[in-house]
């Protein structure tokens, strides 16, 4: 016996205005129906066409009750439509499809896989689109291991050539980490479309593989019929984003120019955060402009790149602007709001905005935001406050690696052992950033003369094969990327004119002052020399020096460096550009530093 559907579903709507809009309705046919509801916008209309679907004797009707379901899932009343699945008789696979479809658009992945366990439970077949449904909540979940057993499943089904179940696998390999299976699907396809180029594109591009994505890019356009899409686009410029490549990003720009996506926001917030990255602010404000009406997320784009540039009352000024467009921020722009603070030294700033986060705007604040604050009190030297904080805050191990490792950073500076002592042990226990916490162990004690603890700490480095990644540099020279490692000069491109360059500036800061290599200048947490003439080729002077001899005068030098910039480089630096009479932007792990006239944009305070 079939269950009646309408109790329950539409006890909500008052019983009198549903009998009179009842009254008024004299549409007696299947087809008028179904035209009703797929009308329906709201859930008062959907419920009367229920309550209609009963009345009219079309309850055991699949093709009307499919429609009643589907107008649930569009008005994102997905328990409706659950249980209204639950009371049909012999669902098919249109109300299986729908009802995950619905699940997904709601953000609640784990219920579709459920759906879809119960399909397969069923006399009900699987269509393609179910496939590319239900493997985009695998997508979502970033769920590995269900994402290859419903690929097992496509195979047995025999629609492993089907081009959109195919770029949805891609898509989930991608974003659960596993390009090499993404390729796998992409290579064995017999025909690509748009949508599997772009899926494999930013399937390189999320797993920090940018230069393959570039590669795949530029293939994808050697064939003259293919024509990138503004998604397509959009990875492109991540991909720019996360290798610092500006020449291939304004390539990129000019695709989209060329296109007409320049108005598309998604394009466009892409094009802020790559410029940022890139060391071209200017750029980012420029393109940020331009964009009719930006929402939440070009805004972030922006406050943060601006943050990361030192620019943190421009950030603060971007977000005023957003509040008062009525704006609602979200947790990245808080994000990027407190960093903002933390790297142009305005704490009590900082705290404000903290502690308005849930209060005023709804947000609670996350490990995130407390390490942004963390960061902020240790720059300035308040460490028991940092270290009261750190301790204060439950964190799962990633998200606390990135907490600990900050006052751990925080305690070297101002050679607080104690505190450092306890950061690196959390670290090491963790098994977070184990490298990183030995050599900044290392590096304190050194700092505070305490010789035995740093050999017991290299020892135990050895002991353990714990290495420290090594520093490298790299800088773009008409559309290709030069890499310089530390004290490697003799394979580094045009090295002869590198190391004399290097040893001519050397004298020349010598005659104003420098001293390479000075106590508390060489910060060896980022790269352990202590030798004037080892820090002098630092992986970051060497990318410099081969910028100076093959970037014309006029042409800002941009370095991209994997790790934090070392106090005697930027010292340097900063002489450099004064003696050479031209700037350039240094993008470290934490931030970016703009050299010009004997200055650098972080004033010193990074």
């Amino acid at each position: 016996m079939v269950k009646p559907l309408n109790q329950n579903l539409i006890s909500g709507v008052p019983s009198i205005w549903i009998s009179r809009q009842i009254e008024r309705s004299h549409f007696h046919t299947k087809t008028q129906l179904i035209q009703r509801l797929q009308d329906c916008n709201d859930i008062m209309s959907v419920s009367l066409n229920h309550n209609n679907v009963l009345k009219y004797g079309f309850l055991n009707d699949i093709f009307t009750t499919n429609h009643l379901l589907n107008s649930y899932v569009r008005i994102r009343k997905t328990n409706y439509a659950y249980q209204l699945f639950e009371e049909m008789r012999e669902p098919d696979v249109v109300s299986f499809t729908s009802l995950i479809a619905g699940f997904i658009n709601v953000g609640r992945p784990k219920s579709a896989l459920t759906i879809f366990g119960k399909m397969l439970e069923s006399w009900v077949l699987p269509s393609s689109f179910t496939f590319a449904t239900v493997v985009k909540a695998c997508s979502m979940l970033a769920d590995l291991r269900t994402g290859q057993k419903i690929h097992s499943h496509v195979e047995t089904f025999g629609l492993q050539h089907n081009l959109v179940v195919r770029s949805s696998l891609i898509d989930m390999y991608g974003k659960c980490n596993n390009v090499d299976d993404a390729r796998r699907v992409f290579d064995g396809m017999d025909y690509r479309n748009v949508v599997s180029w772009t899926s494999i594109i930013t399937a390189y591009g999320q797993n920090a593989l940018g230069e393959c994505a570039l590669q795949l890019f530029r293939e994808f356009n050697s064939f003259p019929s293919n024509s990138p899409n503004q998604f397509m686009l959009a990875s492109v410029i991540n991909a720019c984003s996360s290798l610092g490549r500006l020449v291939s990003g304004k390539a990129a720009h000019a695709a989209v120019i060329r296109r007409g996506h320049e108005s598309n926001e998604v394009v466009a917030s892409a094009l802020v955060d790559m410029y940022a990255k890139c060391g071209s602010i200017g750029y980012s404000e420029k393109v940020f402009r331009k964009i009719p009406n930006p929402s939440v997320i070009p805004y972030t784009s922006m406050i943060v790149g601006a943050a990361k540039y030192g620019l943190g009352k421009i950030s603060l000024n971007l977000f005023m602007e957003m509040i008062n467009r009525r704006i609602k921020p979200n947790y990245v722009t808080f994000i990027g709001v407190l960093h903002a603070c933390s790297h142009s030294g305005l704490v009590d700033e900082g705290l404000e905005y903290l502690h308005s986060m849930h209060k005023q705007h709804g947000v609670a604040p996350d490990a995130k935001h407390y390490t942004c604050v963390v960061d902020m009190l240790g720059r300035i030297g308040r460490l028991d406050e940092a270290h009261q904080l750190a301790k204060s805050i439950r964190v799962e191990p990633d998200q606390g690696a990135l907490l600990w490792g900050t006052l751990l950073s925080a305690s070297r500076l101002y050679g607080r052992v104690d505190i450092a002592s306890e950061a690196s042990k959390w670290l090491i226990e963790a098994n977070k950033q184990v490298a990183a916490a030995y050599v900044t162990m290392s590096n304190t004690y050194a700092s505070a003369g305490k010789w035995e603890n740093v050999h017991s700490i290299r020892y135990e480095m050895k002991r353990n094969g714990v290495y420290k990644e090594p520093g490298c540099s790299w800088v773009e020279v008409r559309d290709s990327a030069f890499v310089f490692y530390a004290g490697d000069v003799s394979s580094c491109a045009r090295g002869s004119e590198v190391a004399s360059l290097l040893r001519d500036l050397g004298r020349r800061m010598k005659e104003r002052g420098y001293v390479g290599g000075s106590a508390g200048l060489v910060s060896v947490d980022v790269e352990e020399e202590a030798k004037e003439e080892i820090v002098g080729l630092h992986s970051e002077r060497l990318a410099l020096a081969f910028g100076l001899v093959s970037i014309p005068k006029g042409v800002t030098i941009r370095v991209m460096k994997n790790l934090r910039m070392c106090r005697d480089c930027h010292e340097a630096f900063k002489l450099i550009s004064e003696i050479v009479e031209r700037d350039f932007v240094v993008r470290d792990v934490n931030r970016f530093h703009h050299f010009e006239n004997g200055s650098c944009t972080c004033r010193d305070f990074w």
